[in-house]
Formats: C-alpha cells, sequence, structure tokens
C-alpha cells in the first residue's frame, strides 16, 4: 500500500495538513482570533485546550505568556505536533481523551477546544463539556469553536443527509449542531453563555485560505494538491460537499462562565 493510499484513508483534517494547510477551524482564522480575544488570557491564567491538533491557537494563547498551558489529546502523534510548534517553557502536555483529562477539580481558569465536540456523539459531547466544568475554577471560562447547523429549525431529513454526506467523504462521524442547541449543552452543564459569534464555514473557498494562510502557503498548498493526485480527489469530494450544504452549514464560537 503506498504512502498516498494510507494517507487518504486518514480523516479530513489530516489530509488538508499533509498539503500545508495550518488553519483547520471551521470559522477560520477570524473566528479563533475572535474566540481568543473573548476568552481574554493573561499573565495569571491556567490555560487548558483540548485537542490542540497543530497548535495554531496554542501559539496565541501561549502569546498572552499564561501561568501555564496544558493541551489535552489522545493522539500521540498530534501531541508531538503541538510540542513542536508551541515553544513556551511553562506549557506541558498530557495523552489523554478530553472527557478525563486527569486533572484536578477546580484547578484552571480558562478552558477552550476548536472542531473537537463536533466530531462526537452527543453523550460524549456532554462528558467533554463536563469535563471541562470540573476542572474550571468558579467564574472560569470555557470556548468552543465548532461547526453548527442552520437554521434551528433544519429538518431532520436534511441533517440526516448532511452527516451521512461528512461522514463518507471527510471519514468523520461529524455531528454538529444548532447554534441554539450548542448552547443548551453549555448551559446543562452548569455555565452561563457570555459570547457568541459565527461565520461562513468556508475552509476550503480560496478567498478564505487566502485569509487563513497568505499567498504564499497558499500558493503551496495549491502546488501540493496539483501534485498528489489521490489527496486532491478527497479535497475536492470534501469541498463540494461542504458547498452543497452551504446554507445549512456555519461556524459558531462561544464563551461561557463556569456558574
Amino acid at each position: 500500500m503506498s504512502i498516498e493510499t494510507k494517507l487518504n484513508e486518514k480523516q479530513g483534517h489530516w489530509i488538508l495538513a499533509k498539503v500545508g494547510k495550518k488553519v483547520l477551524r471551521p470559522g477560520g482564522r477570524e473566528l479563533t482570533q475572535i474566540m481568543m480575544k473573548n476568552m481574554d488570557i493573561n499573565q495569571s491564567d491556567d490555560v487548558v485546550e483540548f485537542a490542540p491538533g497543530l497548535g495554531f491557537t496554542a501559539v496565541l494563547a501561549c502569546a498572552a505568556r499564561p501561568r501555564s498551558y496544558t493541551g489535552i489529546d489522545r493522539n500521540a502523534e498530534a501531541a508531538e505536533l503541538t510540542k513542536k510548534n508551541v515553544h513556551y517553557p511553562n506549557m506541558k502536555m498530557i495523552l489523554a481523551d478530553a472527557s478525563a483529562s486527569t486533572l484536578p477539580d477546580a484547578g484552571v481558569t480558562k478552558v477552550y477546544g476548536e472542531a473537537m465536540l463536533t466530531m462526537q456523539p452527543y453523550e460524549h459531547k456532554k462528558a467533554i463539556v463536563c469535563e471541562a466544568a470540573r476542572i474550571l475554577k468558579p467564574g472560569g471560562l470555557y470556548g468552543i469553536h465548532e461547526l453548527a447547523l442552520q437554521p434551528d429549525h433544519i429538518s431532520e431529513e436534511v441533517k440526516q443527509s448532511l452527516y451521512k454526506d461528512l461522514s463518507s467523504n471527510i471519514r468523520v462521524h461529524a455531528r454538529p449542531l444548532t447554534v441554539t442547541e450548542w448552547k443548551q449543552l453549555l448551559s446543562d452543564a452548569g455555565f452561563q453563555i457570555i459570547k457568541v459569534d459565527t461565520n461562513a464555514m468556508a475552509l476550503l473557498e480560496l478567498k478564505r485560505v487566502l485569509q487563513d494562510e497568505g499567498l504564499f502557503r497558499t500558493l503551496k498548498i495549491i502546488g501540493n494538491v496539483l501534485i498528489h493526485g489521490e489527496l486532491r480527489r478527497r479535497i475536492i469530494n470534501m469541498r463540494a460537499t461542504f458547498r452543497k450544504y452551504n446554507k445549512n452549514m456555519n461556524a459558531v464560537a462561544i464563551v461561557a462562565r463556569k456558574l
């Protein structure tokens, strides 16, 4: 089996990372920066990130010089990538599931995660949100940046069709919620919603890629896509899926306070 064939079996975000894409969040760099501004990380904070991935947002968090930064990831390869891309002396990585971080109760002030709750079944979503509540001090902030369904009254037929196509073309069992459902998930775990921001889900549109990656990296990504035929087909299929459901998907960033 060729390396390209093995890669072609991987989840969509790994395919995009392989061709050089660094920003893999549904609302792009813009929505990530909005969420991080609302998180207001400072030097007195102990920060936890669930599933840091390539470490793009970890770099933003650590630029605020928090007292500590801890990344939680169950994927050893991803954890190594985070450590490689983030250089901060008060940083550590823990190999664990986000629903069982191994951290003590009420020990941190800020927790966030991006594009990871979407990938989980509903009960695991709840478990991860409850874990964020458990490890946060009262008054601490929890931020999420996820794929969302729209409108709130989206039909079950469209929802199931979207789930099926995401699973088939992106190789993840993505289960996005509507913005109202995401807010309810947080409220049910004892959080007070502070801020809600949305952005278009345009991850693979040229305008967004240029915004997220800059001209030089965009040209490098395009070159890599042209070279690798199997990966190109996967990426084209992913973009076709996103376009097909353009009116039914967006991205949401929510910041909530633990009561």
